[in-house]
């Protein structure tokens, strides 16, 4: 890790501290990623947890344990043959508690964005299964 000069912040190197702040985000953008992360801030779950608690299919699931495991958000501990994933950091529910406070201060406003919004999703999600493959 490298000293930013600008900021003083770590960051690796090649990288700035504002390029790691774009890549937690986008880690966190995914619906299924946060609500893996909101339910390993409970404690420590299995896939096959994650699986009949999300609704979700093992693949894809796996897929997304994988990605905040590889963000190091996510780490997992094996026993036996299983693998059970914890939070590698309390800090980020922290930066969730104040996700929170700042939604609920804006009035969820930010679901109005145009560009990420519940509306801009909708729009891109029926644009995607109308256009030709």
């Amino acid at each position: 890790m490298a000293m930013n000069k600008a900021d003083g912040c770590l960051s690796a190197p090649g990288t700035s501290s504002l390029d790691a702040a774009v890549a937690l985000f986008h880690s966190l953008s995914d619906s299924t990623r946060l609500a893996i992360v909101r339910r390993l801030a409970d404690g420590e779950a299995r896939v096959v947890d994650l699986i009949g608690e999300l609704g979700l299919a093992q693949s894809t699931v796996s897929a997304h344990v994988a990605c905040l495991r590889d963000c190091g958000l996510v780490i997992g501990r094996p026993e036996g043959r299983q693998m059970f994933y914890s939070l590698t950091r309390p800090e980020l529910m922290d930066l969730l508690a104040s996700a929170e406070t700042l939604l609920a201060a804006t009035g969820n406003t930010v679901a109005l964005c145009p560009n990420y919004g519940t509306r801009a999703r909708r729009v891109a999600t029926i644009d995607n299964e109308e256009s030709p493959r």
